[in-house]
């Protein structure tokens, strides 16, 4: 699905992403893990295409098509999704109105009403917060419901979380983590987290460490778990 050869990202005149190379699989979930400062948003930025973020050599490419001059807006209809750490409150557009515009010509409007409320429901977001402006007054579970379920109606190839459980409760966690593992299937998830609380709910296919601006480790759900106790530091030395 995702193929990066080589990337080297920079940041004006910093280098942040190291000759990084990496493969990440369809119809699996890969957990991006590190400290503060390694990267792991950056990369999330230069693969959605933000121009603060400057390819200085390598490519990327989603399944066959190299997307490494894409505009963002080409990038996301070629089928990656980003959802932000903080997603933004968006005052007289509702979610409906906002994927309207985004699917323009591709979907009818009608079927696709239908599509998100029964998604809605699936993700237990109540019926109030898609009439109300977007993510007004939401909460931090709220929010992270809705930006699952634009990618839901959207139906991106590659979708990227960045801390999708920061200001989560338990039980919104749970759907989330249950609804993507139920709705994976020619899709690959990228969750960036600095925690192994999602970890406890997804199973993911595949833990990448990041320091440095390098993946340093790889494994499975227990290398987080060997995280949460033993911290960064010591999984370097081991």
């Amino acid at each position: 699905m995702l193929r990066l050869e080589n990337l080297t990202i920079a940041v004006a005149d910093k280098i942040i992403i190291k000759n990084l190379n990496l493969k990440l699989g369809k119809n699996k979930v890969f957990v991006l893990m590190g400290p503060n400062g390694s990267g792991k948003s950056t990369l999330a930025m230069s693969l959605m295409g933000h121009p603060l973020y400057k390819v200085r050599s390598g490519k990327m490419f989603l399944e066959k098509q190299n997307i490494t001059e894409l505009e963002p807006d080409k990038r996301a209809n070629a089928g990656i999704f980003l959802s932000f750490q903080s997603p933004l409150s968006l005052s007289g557009i509702n979610v409906f109105s906002l994927l309207r515009t985004a699917i323009s010509g591709k979907k009818d409007p009608l079927t696709m009403r239908e599509e998100m409320e029964k998604t809605a429901k699936l993700l237990k977001i109540k019926d109030e917060l898609l009439e109300r402006s977007f993510n007004e007054g939401a909460s931090g579970g709220e929010k992270k419901k809705l930006e699952l379920l634009q990618a839901s109606i959207l139906n991106p190839k590659l979708i990227m979380f960045d801390e999708i459980d920061t200001g989560v409760d338990v039980d919104a966690l749970k759907t989330i983590a249950q609804f993507m593992e139920k709705n994976k299937k020619g899709k690959t998830y990228l969750i960036i987290t600095h925690y192994n609380r999602i970890l406890k709910y997804v199973k993911p296919d595949e833990v990448l460490v990041m320091v440095d601006g390098k993946i340093v480790k790889k494994g499975n759900y227990k290398l987080a778990e060997k995280i949460e106790k033993e911290g960064y530091i010591n999984i370097m030395k081991s």
